[in-house]
Order: structure tokens, then C-alpha cells, then sequence
């Protein structure tokens, strides 16, 4: 019976001793996960400055050209030739900025071959879009193909150019030969005794120039009317007047001023309002411009003006549609966009008319 007891009590003292044992095994991994808990909490801080610093370099990356902007080359006229181009040139500015998804680079001549080299360099630096106004309808075949070859997507605007319609996306313009034969039908509807014509021309090879020239060329030919003289003045006020003052000097008679923007028509204006000859609507001579300056459309509802043909040009917005429809894997739906236009007559022209077409 002693040995019995001895024996539970020996196996009871083991059973507590193991349980010790235990206990203290057991203690270690409590008091560890205190250690590891703080780990976590300087890990999480690391991060989070890891991230900080990461963040700079994301940022940093579509301003290096990443391919999130789209980059677009826009080859124009001089935006100084005319309120036509200076309101043009704005609304591309105002279009083509990063917030809107672009990274634009712009250039500006009024000379073909100055413009083809602009080209050549956009392609150089590896624009995706070539956007172009040409000075000249002819030439442009070499640098298109160079372009379509780079992969480089070209639309045109404002002016149409002689080359084949595979070499650009599309094209938002002006249809210039319309503008002329509106002026010239408005024109003949005049009735005048005879037509003695100044014809003030823009630069020689332009869209605007071979369509409003091309016009009038048509009706002198076909109703007999008299060229007093056709001169270029590049669009310029000053030459304009040069031109007209030098036929007021020379005595030949005329009675109408057809000339290709406002600009050169408010030079012509000068040289008249210079001799003392009147101008406008019942007066001794009829003055027809192009583009729809505002200040030129103010010019027709008192009278001094007496057409004034409009050409628009706000083009941005349908160039980023086509960009947009492009970029989707889409193709435009229109290949020729052409600008809805109409010519505005002094004895009909509103006061709503100039704000609301007027540039």
C-alpha cells in the first residue's frame, strides 16, 4: 500500500514538473509576438516613405514623353497675316495643351519650303500627328510619304493641298473656290453699268488665293468685265494701299474693289478715304473683303463695306474628334470636312450677325 501511495505521489510530482516545463515553453512565443508587433509598425512606416519618394518619378513621367501625351506638330501661317490666322492660331493654342492631352509644338510660315523643313523636323523628333495649313498647295508629296512611313498621322486644315488623299487622315477646310463663286454671284447681282475691277490678291499659290482668284478670273472672262489691274498683296493693309493709291494716281477709273481679306480691303479703304473717292453701299465704289473680321463686319452694317465673304477658323475642335477617333482604333468617318460658310451683304447685315460672326 506504501509503494502504491509512493508511487502516485512520485508520478503526480513528474506530471507537475512536466507542466512547468511547459509553462515556461509556452512563455517564450507569448513575449515574442510583442517583439514582432513592433516590427510590423516600422515596416508599415517604410513603406509609406518608399512611396513618397515613388510618387515624384510617376508624376515626372508624361512630361518626359511617356506616351500618355499625344504629340502633334502644327505647321501654320503667320498668325500676324491677318485676324483670320490670329483668331485660327488661338483656337489651336486654346485646343492643343496637356490638360487636354496633348503636347504641341508649333510653327509658322507663310513660305512653302520654310514650312516642308518645319515638317521634316517634327517627323525628326517623332510627333504623332502632323497638323498642316500649307502657304502652298504644291510640294508637299515627299515630306507626307516620309511622314505616313514614320507612322505619323497628317490632317490638314484651313487648306486643301495638291497630293493623294492616302497621304493625310483628313482634312477640315474651307471650301475657297465656293467663298469665290459666292462673292462673284453676289456681284453680278449688283447690276452696275460696267465693272472696272481692282483685284487685291493674297499669296500667289495659296487654297484662299487660287479659289477667290479663280472665281472672279471666271465672271471677267464670261460677262466682260474690265481688270483695272490684279496685283498680290500678301494679304498686307500696306501693300494693298500701295496698289490702290497707285491706280488713283495713274487716273484710270474703276468702281469695284475685290479684295482677298479684310485686311487688304481696309488698306484699300485707306488709300480712297486718302483721295476723297467714296466707298460702300450708293457710293462710288464697291468694296468686298473675305474672312469676317469683327471689325470688318462693323464696317458693313454702317455702310463704308459692301461684302464681306466669311471663312471660318475654328478647326480644333474637329481635329480632336478625328484625333480622338484615331488614337480609339477608329478611322474619321469623313475624309473632307468642309467649314459651313456664307458671305454677308451691307444692307442686310445685323448686329447679331457681327457678334455672332465675327472674328
Amino acid at each position: 500500500m506504501k509503494k502504491k501511495v509512493l508511487a502516485a505521489i512520485m508520478a503526480a510530482t513528474m506530471v507537475l514538473g512536466l507542466a512547468a516545463c511547459g509553462s515556461k515553453e509556452a512563455a517564450a512565443p507569448a513575449e515574442a509576438p510583442k517583439e514582432e508587433a513592433a516590427a510590423p509598425a516600422q515596416e508599415e512606416e517604410a513603406p509609406a516613405e518608399a512611396e513618397e519618394e515613388a510618387a515624384p518619378e510617376e508624376e515626372a513621367a508624361p512630361a518626359e514623353g511617356s506616351g500618355e501625351l499625344i504629340k502633334v506638330g502644327i505647321i501654320n501661317n503667320d498668325p500676324n497675316e491677318s485676324g483670320y490666322r490670329t483668331a485660327n492660331d488661338k483656337d489651336l493654342k486654346a485646343m492643343f495643351t496637356e490638360e487636354n492631352g496633348y503636347e504641341a509644338s508649333f510653327a509658322y510660315s507663310n513660305k512653302n519650303d520654310e514650312q516642308i523643313s518645319s515638317a521634316q523636323k517634327f517627323i525628326q523628333d517623332g510627333v504623332d500627328y502632323l497638323l498642316i495649313s500649307a502657304a502652298d498647295t504644291a510640294g508637299w508629296d515627299s515630306v507626307l510619304t516620309d511622314a505616313q512611313n514614320e507612322g505619323i498621322r497628317v490632317i490638314l486644315f484651313d487648306r486643301v493641298i495638291d497630293a493623294d488623299e492616302s497621304l493625310y487622315e483628313a482634312s477640315i477646310v474651307s471650301d475657297m473656290a465656293k467663298e469665290g463663286e459666292t462673292a462673284v454671284e453676289w456681284l453680278k447681282g449688283q447690276g452696275l453699268s460696267e465693272y472696272n475691277i481692282i483685284h487685291l490678291q493674297g499669296v500667289m499659290g495659296s487654297a484662299a488665293q487660287k479659289g477667290r482668284s479663280g472665281a472672279l478670273d471666271a465672271a471677267v472672262e464670261s460677262e466682260g468685265w474690265k481688270l483695272v489691274t490684279q496685283q498680290t498683296a500678301e494679304w498686307n493693309a500696306e501693300k494693298a494701299q500701295q496698289i490702290v493709291q497707285s491706280v488713283i494716281d495713274s487716273g484710270e477709273s474703276f468702281n469695284v474693289i475685290y479684295a482677298e481679306n479684310d485686311d487688304m480691303a481696309k488698306g484699300a479703304v485707306a488709300a480712297l478715304d486718302k483721295a476723297n473717292i467714296s466707298h460702300g453701299v450708293g457710293k462710288d465704289v464697291v468694296i468686298m473683303g473675305f474672312d469676317c473680321n469683327k471689325w470688318a463686319l462693323e464696317e458693313l452694317l454702317k455702310q463704308n463695306w459692301n461684302y464681306d465673304g466669311q471663312c471660318n477658323p475654328f478647326q480644333s475642335s474637329y481635329i480632336d474628334e478625328i484625333i480622338k477617333t484615331i488614337q480609339g482604333g477608329g478611322s474619321p468617318a469623313q475624309k473632307t470636312i468642309i467649314m459651313d460658310e456664307k458671305g454677308f451683304d451691307a444692307t442686310e447685315i445685323t448686329q447679331e450677325d457681327v457678334d455672332n460672326f465675327g472674328i
